[in-house]
């Protein structure tokens, strides 16, 4: 199911929105009516300050609001998501520590042979909160005002074109991988550690182009530095609503989210999961962060356990396919 349907179906049912706010004043039935006693953490798979962080904080702040207890950001970055990732799912069940799932977790089972816990067996996964597009930029010397034109260009010129990503298996880099494959065009790829150094090159002109997360390029596209030809959304995105999508673009199917949600250790009762999805929901209504969230490039969403739990099943069946199809490989 595509998630622009999925959202849809989601925002389409008052009654179940109204349900889930009920369940916010009436706990089900078995749930400890004193839970939350005490604060909780929320683990962030990613240092402070990157994208994954800020958003984040916005959505933890209004859902402790709602959830009764303060919600502490604990920052565990490292190995493209595995460090925090891992901890996460070895944490205990009890409702204490939340986890940022998002994209990375359904694209590294595809590109480790070797990880010590299952992204789908070892969480429950309760709602996402927010989504992105990525958009494909270019440097303004290069020639090409469109997809179609950016292709053509590339199959003048192959293996020339150099492309930025911020790092080996991130969604920016898959996201130009699949391109690669879909077009069939031969581009240079180079992986940077840090994601503005490569966006800064691109700037410069030393690089010809990207797939970069919005939030990161709506400054750079507003100032005239980079020209954007299209954003993998299903929609616009109405913060550069003048961009069309990759699907405008010719390219049918050609859609990718960049995406976040909560999830908790599996095992978790199924109360505490009731009460922290309420939560989230009555948090993820609030206008004003909503606002914040779009001010960002994000869209903010809301989805059932089992609507979350189906997309991201769909995401690593395809992540997996294109890591296969691209050949990129970590160990």
């Amino acid at each position: 199911m595509k998630l622009h349907r999925m959202l849809n179906h989601a925002f389409r049912s008052a009654t179940a929105l109204m349900a889930s706010f009920a369940l916010l004043a009436a706990p089900a039935a078995g749930a400890e009516v004193s839970y939350p006693t005490r604060p909780g953490r929320l683990i962030v798979p990613f240092g402070a300050g990157a994208a994954t962080d800020i958003i984040a904080r916005m959505v933890a702040a209004r859902f402790s609001e709602h959830w009764g207890q303060q919600l502490v950001i604990d920052n565990r970055a490292g190995s493209g998501g595995i460090v925090g990732t891992e901890i996460a799912a070895r944490a205990a069940p009890d409702g204490y520590t939340i986890f940022v799932y998002g994209i990375n977790q359904t694209i590294t089972p595809a590109l480790y042979s070797k990880l010590s816990y299952d992204p789908l067996r070892d969480f429950t996964l309760i709602s996402l909160y927010g989504t992105l597009p990525n958009v494909l930029v270019v440097h303004p010397s290069v020639q090409a005002k469109s997809v179609n034109e950016f292709i053509a260009l590339a199959r003048a010129n192959p293996g020339k074109l150099q492309y930025v990503s911020s790092g080996i298996g991130a969604s920016p880099h898959l996201t130009m991988e699949l391109l690669k494959t879909t077009a069939k065009i031969d581009l240079l790829h180079v992986p940077y550690k840090v994601a503005a150094q490569g966006i800064t090159d691109l700037i410069g002109g030393q690089m010809q182009a990207m797939f970069s997360n919005l939030p990161s390029q709506v400054g750079n596209i507003k100032a005239g530095r980079l020209r954007p030809l299209a954003v993998t959304a299903a929609k616009r995105a109405g913060q550069i609503p003048d961009v069309p999508t990759m699907i405008e673009s010719g390219f049918p199917g050609f859609e990718v989210t960049v995406w976040q949600g909560f999830a908790v250790p599996v095992k978790t009762p199924q109360a505490i999961v009731d009460r922290i999805h309420t939560a989230m929901t009555k948090a993820l209504s609030a206008p004003d962060l909503q606002q914040r969230l779009f001010d960002q490039g994000f869209t903010a969403v809301s989805t059932t356990p089992a609507e979350f739990l189906a997309f991201a099943k769909s995401e690593r069946a395809r992540w997996a396919k294109v890591v296969k199809d691209s050949g990129t490989a970590i160990e």
